[in-house]
């Protein structure tokens, strides 16, 4: 199936537009071919200034084989062969000593999670947080590419959650994108924030590095614990994606806000709900901020309006 997109957009000989352009098509929604036109704007991010600090071994591909995490072949025994690596039953079946080889598996995969929940479904000026975080992601994805990283992700809302397992070159940037764009049935009747966070321990490897993007709305006490734990073993970014109004609101006139189902009105006159509002979002900011040092990651912010471009550098 994606054979078709890497024919009609290919990567190499995209044209050059202006950087990330907006129509209003692209404030509320993101088509695939949008986002395989970030990928010459990825060719200058630098996704390696942060040092992993997994102990793991395997975070680069060697070219040189060697004792390491992923079995490469077995063959007849040569002298210098460190014994501890003889494949004793096919030595035994063929009366010839051989031995398995080892390729050092250097390589970090990529994990991208997106959050997709109705909060990010949301903007007053610039575009949708939800776009905002496409935008993020894909540029992140072809830097991975263009680094030589296998790339793949999770894409989750409030009533779905997918990975995409990490793969090598176009392809795999292409079927995380493709995931990114398409619209996902509803599974399953609720997958709170801290499921995601589990299932998100559940599939990335040791020494992967991480990109978290959301408005992080869902975390509390349990998805904290979930992140402390990948961070251990993994080095984790965290992205921040916020509307303006949600940091701050207008000193004056009436504002109403609505979910659907619920509306609330905010009067600019009501400096009590105003402090109370803009309170709530520097505690949220705050314990966010805690948590990242706490698990010595780094915390990037990012509003509706900025450039993602920028933001990446």
């Amino acid at each position: 199936m994606f054979s078709k997109f890497k024919k009609k957009l290919p990567v190499d000989n995209v044209v050059d537009k202006p950087p990330l352009a907006v129509d209003n098509y692209n404030r509320i929604t993101m088509s695939l071919s949008s986002l395989v036109l970030l990928a010459n704007h990825a060719k200058t991010i630098n996704l390696y200034r942060h040092q992993i600090r997994s102990t793991r071994n395997g975070q680069y591909l060697s070219p040189q084989k060697g004792r390491g995490m992923e079995f490469e072949e077995v063959r007849p025994y040569q002298a210098g062969d460190d014994i501890r690596s003889i494949d004793w039953k096919i030595t035994a079946r063929t009366n010839t000593t051989h031995t398995k080889i080892f390729r050092e598996e250097r390589d970090r995969p990529v994990f991208i999670s997106v959050d997709g929940n109705k909060t990010m479904q949301f903007a007053t000026r610039g575009v949708f947080k939800s776009v905002q975080a496409q935008k993020l992601a894909a540029l992140i994805a072809w830097a991975a590419y263009f680094h030589g990283d296998k790339v793949g992700g999770q894409i989750f809302t409030h009533h779905n959650c997918q990975e995409i397992k990490p793969q090598n070159g176009k392809q795999g940037v292409l079927q995380f994108l493709n995931a990114l764009t398409k619209k996902m049935e509803s599974k399953e009747p609720t997958v709170p924030f801290e499921r995601a966070i589990l299932r998100l321990q559940r599939h990335v490897k040791p020494g992967s590095l991480i990109y978290l993007l959301s408005d992080f709305r869902g975390l509390n006490v349990t998805s904290e614990a979930y992140l402390a734990k990948l961070s251990r073993h993994c080095q984790l970014v965290l992205i921040f994606i916020l509307d303006p109004l949600e940091k701050k609101l207008p000193e004056s006139g009436h504002y109403q806000f609505t979910n659907g189902q619920k509306h609330v009105t905010i009067s600019g006159r009501d400096k009590h709900k105003i402090s109370s509002y803009q309170q709530r979002f520097e505690n949220h900011q705050q314990n966010l901020e805690a948590l990242a040092k706490k698990m010595n990651c780094l915390l990037i912010t990012c509003d509706t309006t900025e450039n993602p471009l920028d933001i990446l550098r």
